[in-house]
């Protein structure tokens, strides 16, 4: 397996991030597809300069991450479908096959709000599968079980996990090793992030209420912590990676803490001595 990193987990200019991320060995850079430095309106010369700035430090793009928030898999915004297949297209330009985003709850029974998550997220999987690429559907608003049920119903080979550990224990309460041989058959990408649930809450009220007519949740349900400082069996869990033949980026992602830079390279050398 190889050791990636959020581009805008250092918090700093894009540049200086991907020279951060070279020197401490990293090899893999997911960046957000909604920044000054990627966007759905970047032009090919765009595209370029951003791609030589990454192969300059000898390292590869290993996923673009298309989140533009859950409404439009409630709400069939042709603005916003548009626009992550935009990014797909994008991604290739990147040499990365994989799209990762959220794309709301999964509910544990057939309603309005499944069926039109199910209609959108199966346009989306189909137009990877034209591009020969993945629409990575990221874990943690529902179970393992639950999202796999959802993705077998799209019956496409576009469709793909991004296998985010912390999520599942911080939000699903689920367990992340159990998740992988859940899961094997659609995850191209994973999130090396760790967490802690602190207690139990409907994740509907926390990714998209207004969509099931719910109260906000906040966010001092779940606590994200360094890697090895949370509940994410990492031994057992990397374990289960190398069972079932995953080989792709274990890619960093640091969304809080006061020094997020000192963090991914305590993340770095946690992944490498278990590697």
């Amino acid at each position: 397996m190889k050791i990636g990193v959020i581009a805008e987990s250092f918090r700093k200019p894009f540049e200086e991030s991907v020279k951060r991320a070279a020197s401490l060995g990293i090899q893999g850079l997911q960046m957000y597809a909604n920044t000054q430095t990627v966007f759905a309106e970047m032009t090919d010369a765009q595209i370029r300069e951003v791609k030589k700035i990454i192969d300059g430090e000898g390292m590869a793009v290993s996923a673009l991450c298309g989140d533009f928030g859950c409404d439009m898999y409630y709400t069939h915004d042709r603005k916003l479908i548009d626009r992550e297949k935009r990014i797909m297209e994008i991604a290739k330009e990147f040499g990365t096959d994989v799209v990762t985003t959220h794309i709301g709850v999964v509910s544990e029974d057939d309603c309005r709000q499944y069926e039109s998550m199910l209609e959108i997220c199966r346009e989306l999987a189909e137009f990877a599968d034209s591009l020969k690429g993945h629409f990575a559907v990221e874990t943690g608003p529902e179970k393992a079980i639950t999202l796999k049920k959802f993705l077998d119903k799209l019956n496409s080979r576009g469709v793909a996990v991004n296998l985010d550990p912390a999520n599942l224990v911080m939000c699903a309460g689920d367990d992340p090793v159990q998740a992988v041989f859940t899961l094997k058959d659609y995850i191209v990408h994973t999130h090396a992030k760790d967490g802690i649930q602190l207690a139990p809450f409907d994740t509907r009220r926390l990714y998209c209420p207004q969509h099931y007519g719910l109260e906000p949740e906040s966010w001092d349900k779940i606590k994200e912590t360094p890697l090895g400082e949370g509940n994410v069996p990492w031994d057992e869990y990397l374990a289960a990676l190398k069972e079932i033949g995953y080989n792709g980026y274990l890619t960093i992602e640091r969304e809080c803490g006061e020094t997020p830079a000192d963090d991914i390279a305590l993340a770095v050398n946690f992944l490498k001595e278990r590697l």
